[in-house]
């Protein structure tokens, strides 16, 4: 056995604060998508079981959401298709997490950029024009919803604007950008929340200190012997931050995206596609933190609108135990970095890079197309269960009490060391088929011994755990033969595998002590939650 921990907590401890930063947003593909019944389906089950908050996603401006044409000239707005899914969001419990972009074809100075669905990823050709789109917009939501409700959204100005196949543009044109979107705005309501850049993964090199992208900077990146070792920095945000207090323009919140990679999606970049070292997530927020507490705007927010452990869409990963375990690990790890840190993306009906060729395609999805729970799942939803006081915490556990309920929750999790010094990736690591495997043979057990005291006596215990034999739906799909459209005895079939976790139920005893001791096999993730039976339903 490769260690034990333990942990002993009192369940009447004052604690410390525990903000659940990892539920306030998740992301999704493009607005679009989420006319389908199925998508929304999905969105109530992730709503309901893990807690989230807000929904962020693209295309919101795309013309298959038709909110603006010019028509001979004269400028015609609608949108009957954006107040459907707002409307249907809102009632599932989840508000907007609004990006203003990409730009309406009749707007953009180029067209079909980026995507299947052929985002125009480009600055507009008006800015006068794209301010009275923001204008029109804005109103909009405020008459349909009220002031008071459109106070709680959060409005950022584009996706990743950094890289050329999203913003055709210059770092200059993006500013000017941001100052016509935020004043339009602010002009409607000064308590409205905008902010950006938006801007992509970390970088360690000068590639994006310019008005363009140099990639020629990367050949210093590439010659490293180790490239965690170099300074990795946030793209654009302290120059934003320095041009917005030139301008005295508002900044609610800055938003990056920290994946844990050197690349930033799948058609961009050189193709070397290298991984950062498991810890790089909590590095870089800190980093983050500290420029943002440094600059003019010490009070705003920090939003990590996208992450996950790469930006690529056909990871294989995405759909395993161990990239579940390393987001339980990095999340735990992150606290108290960030305002949200929003996982991308609750669901694989998703279309970047066109559908999915088969049920596990490694799409970023915690659910698949088919609504089959990935592994990621679940440990949202553990993290969801957890309460917002901490009683303990250290590597590996962290034990929780809610305010409200009374109720004891932990989580527990093994990510060996001898895993990989890198974030999971399988175009790096593992070949499809044989990741689990040789996950499993990677690291051995790690011991647990969770010892809780000031607990009612004959209080319910439950116990759930995930392993590489329990709620692992993607080896189930492969021990099935790997079916590219499998029947609906099939789904079924692989809906209670991803359903599958190992239960155990106990009562504290008389003297309120309750104590478990555990082997966690690599990449198991366990939840145990002390309350009364009836506040102890099965989420999902």
């Amino acid at each position: 056995m490769s260690q034990t921990i333990h942990v002993e907590a009192d369940a009447r401890a004052p604690g410390t604060p525990l903000k659940h930063y990892w539920s306030e947003c998740v992301g999704a593909g493009r607005a679009c998508e989420g006319l389908r019944a199925s998508w929304q389906e999905q969105l109530r089950v992730v709503t309901r079981a893990c807690g989230f908050k807000y929904l962020r996603f693209h295309g919101l401006f795309h013309d298959d959401m038709f909110v603006y044409r010019e028509v001979n000239g004269q400028v015609v707005y609608n949108f009957q298709y954006v107040d459907d899914l707002f409307d249907r969001m809102l009632e599932i419990g989840v508000r907007p997490f609004v990006e203003f972009g990409f730009c309406p074809g009749d707007l953009a100075t180029e067209k079909g950029t980026v995507f299947w669905w052929k985002a125009h990823g480009s600055p507009p050709k008006d800015y006068a024009k794209w301010a009275g789109l923001i204008d029109r917009t804005v109103r909009h939501w405020v008459d349909r919803y009220g002031l008071e409700e459109v106070r709680q959204w959060y409005f950022e100005v584009w996706n990743e604007p950094n890289l050329k196949s999203f913003f055709a543009g210059t770092r200059s044109q993006y500013f000017e950008l941001y100052k016509v979107t935020v004043q339009t705005v602010k002009a409607v309501d000064a308590r409205l929340r905008v902010g950006g850049p938006a801007t992509s993964n970390f970088v360690p090199d000068a590639r994006f200190d310019g008005e363009l992208e140099d990639t020629s900077c990367q050949n210093e990146t590439y010659a490293a012997s180790d490239i965690d070792a170099l300074q990795w920095k946030p793209v654009w945000v302290e120059a934003f931050l320095a041009y917005c207090a030139a301008e005295k323009l508002p900044v609610d919140f800055v938003s990056a995206h920290p994946y844990p990679t050197d690349w930033a999606l799948d058609e961009h970049g050189s193709g070397r596609r290298l991984a950062r070292e498991v810890g790089a997530t909590p590095r870089d927020l800190a980093m983050l933190k500290e420029i943002v507490a440094r600059s003019a705007y010490p009070q705003a927010e920090i939003h990590l609108t996208e992450w996950s452990t790469s930006p690529s869409s056909r990871d294989f990963t995405h759909d395993t135990l161990h990239a579940a375990t390393y987001v339980a690990k990095t999340l735990l790890d992150s606290v108290g970095l960030a305002h949200s840190l929003s996982y991308w993306t609750f669901t694989d009906i998703f279309e970047e890079l066109g559908a999915g060729d088969e049920p596990f395609h490694g799409g970023f999805g915690m659910i698949n197309f088919q609504g089959i729970p990935k592994p990621v799942f679940h440990v949202y939803r553990f993290l969801n269960s957890l309460g917002d006081v901490c009683l303990a915490r250290q590597d590996g556990c962290i034990v929780t009490r809610n305010t409200a309920t009374g109720a004891v929750s932990a989580l527990a999790y093994h990510y060996p060391k001898e895993l990989m010094k890198q974030a999971p990736g399988s175009f790096r690591a593992f070949p499809r088929g044989t990741s689990e495997a040789a996950v499993a043979r990677c690291g051995r057990e790690m011991g647990l011994r969770l010892k809780l005291s000031g607990l009612p006596s004959g209080t319910h215990v439950c116990v759930e755990t995930m392993d590489a034999a329990h709620g692992n739906s993607v080896t189930a799909w492969l021990k099935m033969g790997s079916p590219d459209n499998p029947s609906r005895k099939q789904i079924l079939k692989l809906k209670e595998a991803g359903t599958a976790l190992h239960k155990e139920e106990f009562q504290v005893g008389a003297d309120g002590e309750f104590e478990i001791k555990r082997h966690l096999p690599p990449c198991a993730v366990m939840l145990l939650r002390i309350a009364p039976a009836n506040l102890l339903a099965n989420e999902f």
